[in-house]
């Protein structure tokens, strides 16, 4: 990771380094967008992305910039037929406006971090020591959630976050599912939003204790729709928290219709970590989807244990 990022960062002219780097703790204001890179660029950006993200996650991410393509077609038909008022802004979905930033100097002995931004992409990562990464919060959605027209006809990008959902949902008992349900409509979109600074939700849902083991199995296959879009090293990093603060102990909740096409939540809770989802907008028809680290997000603990066992 630390080598795709020194190559990416070696690739940029001065002023495309001052719009793309920044001390460790800056909060970064200027931005280098895809579309502002020359080809060579665009490539080692990929090659950065795919340190971060396992294939199936880096097909995702890169699926969810393409369809912004899709998503714009949909809404300048939508505008041809109910044109937007005078003085309205009107969206301009681009694939190519996502932004790279780099936090600190790239090293695989220092701290420091790398984050892409865009539409339904975020996604953050933090090293320590060159070895410790924390991949948290990952955010990605999909608008459309599923595309009903055209030559990508049938694509749902975010489709195993939802089918593996529903199989465990399907596959839970009458007074199981009726505990699993904590609302009967689902809220209009994630209850944690896109707060920097999260403390877990009120404990609600149905218990991985009072499920079977074939249940279980299928509430770990959802979770691996999440942890597996990561790298190997920040997947296993995840398993590994979560299941030595006990897997017993993770809560899956369902809110809204369970029919398909209805609005519906559902969220994963244990210890540590935090699953959201919902598709509520857009009649049903756009998802979103984060995981969150209660103590890990933006490598926080890491950190933490970072200070504490070195000298500063």
């Amino acid at each position: 990771m630390a080598a795709a990022a020194t190559h990416f960062l070696a690739s940029l002219t001065p002023e495309q380094r001052q719009q793309t780097s920044f001390a460790f703790n800056a909060d970064e204001r200027l931005h280098l967008m895809i579309k502002a890179m020359t080809e060579p660029q665009r490539k080692l950006a990929r090659d950065l992305l795919r340190a971060g993200l396992s294939q199936r996650g880096y097909l995702t991410a890169t699926s969810i910039m393409d369809l912004e393509a899709v998503l714009g077609e949909i809404e300048r038909l939508q505008r041809e037929r109910n044109p937007p008022r005078q003085g309205a802004t009107t969206l301009v979905r681009d694939p190519e406006k996502y932004f790279f930033s780099i936090f600190g100097t790239p090293s695989p002995k220092d701290t420091w971090g790398w984050r892409v931004e865009g539409h339904h992409v975020s996604l953050n990562f933090t090293v320590v020591n060159g070895t410790l990464v924390a991949g948290s919060p990952s955010f990605f959605g999909s608008n459309p959630a599923e595309v009903r027209d055209g030559p990508k006809k049938g694509l749902r990008i975010l489709g195993a976050e939802e089918d593996a959902a529903r199989a465990l949902l399907e596959a839970l008992d009458a007074s199981q599912r009726e505990k699993a349900t904590i609302e009967k409509v689902a809220p209009g979109d994630m209850v944690t939003m896109n707060k920097n600074d999260i403390n877990p939700l009120s404990p609600a849902g149905l218990m991985a204790d009072a499920m079977t083991a074939k249940q279980r199995d299928l509430l770990m296959k959802l979770i691996d729709a999440y942890a597996g879009a990561m790298a190997g090293d920040i997947a296993a990093d995840r398993m590994a928290r979560l299941r030595k603060a006990g897997l017993e102990k993770i809560a899956f909740a369902w809110a809204g219709p369970v029919d398909r096409g209805q609005k519906h939540y559902y969220r994963i809770q244990g210890p540590t970590f935090l699953v959201e989802y919902d598709n509520t907008q857009n009649d049903a028809n756009h998802i979103h989807s984060v995981w969150r680290d209660f103590n890990g997000d933006f490598g926080r603990d890491l950190l933490r244990e970072h200070v504490k066992s070195m000298p500063h």
